[in-house]
């Protein structure tokens, strides 16, 4: 088992975040993992992207030319690197920003209003949480508990006061995406 995946979108979305604690989880749970940042020139506001690569063999090179997941937070992003995403991969989006409709030919599109998802639990800075909650309910390789029990481990202590929050806002995207499988 390989999967790839790539996250992207502003600095200040919490993508670098959303991959450590991606990467971590499938570290404590046995696997090879792989996770590289990249942001661009900004800070902020600029955008940021990182591959997290999970198998269960070696991992020759931490870059993603051809990913099998796309996790999206915004329209720059989406049009960077929607065309790099494997046949029969995955994309997951913003909806709640990003209001081009695709025609994901060959690709399980994933349309999850994140911004306001997070609003229902009182904080739109864990959408990251929640977009990571819903694809993790669409994977049998990494916990959803498992992410939740390595927040206290990613997160900085500065911050642990917002551990129940990250665990409602993955849970929140878990159940979302769950529905609209029903």
């Amino acid at each position: 088992m390989k999967e790839e995946v790539i996250m992207a979108g502003f600095g200040g979305q919490g993508i670098m975040l959303m991959g450590k604690l991606l990467a971590f989880a499938g570290m404590k749970e046995g696997y090879e993992v792989s996770w590289m940042p990249s942001y661009g020139p900004e800070m902020r506001g600029g955008t940021a992207n990182c591959t997290v690569i999970i198998s269960t063999e070696k991992i020759a090179s931490p870059l993603s030319f051809k990913p099998d997941t796309l996790i999206v937070m915004n329209s720059p992003s989406l049009n960077k690197f929607l065309s790099t995403v494997k046949k029969n991969g995955s994309i997951y989006l913003n909806s709640s920003l990003i209001q081009k409709r695709l025609k994901a030919e060959n690709k399980s599109l994933n349309e999850i209003p994140v911004n306001d998802l997070a609003a229902e639990i009182g904080n739109d800075k864990v959408g990251n949480m929640v977009i990571l909650g819903s694809y993790l309910a669409k994977r049998d390789f990494i916990t959803l508990d498992s992410v939740k029990e390595s927040l206290k481990e990613i997160i900085s202590e500065k911050w642990q006061g917002l551990i129940d929050l990250n665990k409602r806002a993955l849970e929140k995207g878990a159940e979302y995406i769950n529905k609209l499988s029903l």
